[in-house]
C-alpha cells in the first residue's frame, strides 16, 4: 500500500510515486493473438465494435471501452489485441458526433445520452459473455463518463474499472467561461469554442501522425456543448465519487499537457473504494497506452485485471 493506495508494480524501474516497471501479475502471453473483429449499432443508434479471442482460447473476462473526446474506439484496437492474449474479449462505443456514430462532429449531445450508450455497449457484452466478468476501461472524456456511469446504476456484472487521464479538470476555465458555457450549449451547441493541441497525445511522433490523418477522428475544436456537459459533469464529480466503492485503476502520464496529472489526487481523496491502484507515470504524455512505453502500460492493465478477474 502507498498512503492507503495499492501500488500497482514493483521494482526496480520506477515510473511514479506508486508504481514501478512492470505489474507483479503481467503473465508471458502472445501478443501475436489475432481476435476476431465485428461490428454494429447499439438501440441509440451508436456505433460499436468489439474484439474476441479466437474460440479455441476462450474469453475469460469482458472489458467495455469508453474512449476519449474526438476521437472513436478503432483507436484502440491494440489495447483489445494485447488484452485478447489474455483472454479478454474487448467491446467499444462510439460516443454520439464520434467516430462511426450520428450526431454532430465532436458533440456529445448530453452526457446522460453518452452514459447511455456505455449502458447499452456493457449489456450487449454481458449478453454476448453472460458467465465472465465485466470491467469498464475509460480513458480522458471517456474516463469522466465511465465514473458518470459507474456512480450511477451500473451493471451487476461490472466487477470493476480502469481510469486513464479523466476529465476532471476544469481550471483553465475562466469565471465568464463557466458563466457563458450553459447559454453556449442551449442556443449554439456546435459552436467551436475550444482548440486542443493533438501533438500533445503522445510523444510518438507516428501516434500524432496517425491521428491527425485519420478521417475518423475530430479534428476542429470542442464545441460548447462538449465542452459544457464536461465542466458540468467533471463539477459534479467528487460528491460522486464517495459513492464508488468497486475497485479501481488509475493511470496518468505525469507529463500530460491535457489533463494534468493531479486529477489523481481528487480520485485518491474522494473514491470510497477500499481496493483503489493509482499509478503516476512520470514522463508520459495524455494516452499511456499510445507511448513509447505502452507495453509495460498495457502489461499494468493486464496485470490488475487478472489479479481482479476472480
Amino acid at each position: 500500500m502507498h498512503n492507503g493506495i495499492r501500488c500497482g508494480t514493483i521494482p526496480p524501474a520506477p515510473i511514479g510515486p506508486c508504481g514501478t516497471r512492470r505489474s507483479p501479475y503481467a503473465p508471458a502471453v502472445d501478443t501475436d493473438v489475432q481476435p476476431d473483429h465485428a461490428r454494429g449499432t447499439l438501440p441509440s443508434g451508436q456505433a460499436w465494435q468489439s474484439w474476441t479471442p479466437p474460440q479455441t482460447t476462450g474469453v475469460d473476462g469482458v472489458v467495455a471501452l469508453v474512449h476519449g473526446v474526438h476521437e472513436h474506439g478503432g483507436r484502440y484496437a491494440h489495447v483489445a489485441r494485447r488484452l485478447a492474449a489474455d483472454g479478454w474479449a474487448t467491446f467499444a462505443v462510439d460516443h454520439p458526433g464520434h467516430g462511426r456514430s450520428p450526431g454532430s462532429r465532436g458533440t456529445i449531445g448530453s452526457m446522460a445520452a453518452t452514459v447511455e450508450g456505455v449502458r447499452q455497449l456493457v449489456a450487449l457484452a454481458g449478453a454476448a459473455h453472460p458467465d465472465v466478468p465485466v470491467f469498464v476501461y475509460g480513458h480522458s472524456l471517456g474516463g469522466l463518463v465511465a465514473l458518470q456511469y459507474l456512480t450511477g446504476s451500473p451493471d451487476p456484472r461490472v466487477r470493476g474499472a480502469v481510469v486513464s487521464a479523466a476529465a476532471l479538470d476544469t481550471s483553465t476555465a475562466t469565471g465568464l467561461q463557466r458563466l457563458v458555457a450553459p447559454v453556449l450549449s442551449r442556443f449554439l451547441p456546435d459552436l467551436p469554442v475550444l482548440a486542443l493541441d493533438p501533438t500533445t497525445i503522445s510523444r510518438d511522433p507516428a501516434v500524432v501522425a496517425d491521428y491527425e490523418a485519420d478521417p475518423l477522428n475530430h479534428h476542429g475544436r470542442m464545441t460548447a456543448r462538449t465542452g459544457a456537459e464536461t465542466m458540468a459533469t467533471a463539477a459534479a464529480m467528487p460528491a460522486r465519487l464517495r459513492t464508488l466503492t468497486l475497485p479501481l485503476l488509475v493511470l496518468h502520464g505525469g507529463a500530460d499537457a491535457l489533463m494534468p496529472a493531479s486529477v489523481t489526487e481528487l480520485l485518491r481523496r474522494e473514491v470510497a473504494s477500499p481496493d483503489l491502484t493509482v499509478t503516476v507515470y512520470e514522463g508520459l504524455a495524455h494516452e499511456p497506452h499510445n507511448e513509447p512505453e505502452k507495453d509495460r502500460v498495457l502489461d499494468d492493465v493486464a496485470g490488475w485485471l487478472a489479479a481482479h478477474r476472480g
